[in-house]
C-alpha cells in the first residue's frame, strides 16, 4: 500500500490547489483536471475568455 505522499499530485485546473490521486480515478487520471464536481461545474459556468 502506497503513503499518501507518494501519490501523484496534480493542480486543479479551476481554483488552482493541489489535488492528489484516488482510487476512482485510476483508469482516467489522465483526464483528471479537476479537484471535485464543484470546480468542474464552476468551470463550465464560466464563459472562455472572462476572468
Amino acid at each position: 500500500m502506497r503513503k499518501k505522499h507518494d501519490l501523484p499530485q496534480k493542480t486543479c485546473q479551476s481554483c488552482g490547489l493541489p489535488f492528489t490521486w484516488r482510487k476512482k480515478w485510476s483508469k482516467v487520471w489522465d483526464e483528471v483536471k479537476y479537484c471535485s464536481d464543484r470546480c468542474r461545474s464552476e468551470r463550465k459556468r464560466t464563459a472562455p475568455g472572462q476572468p
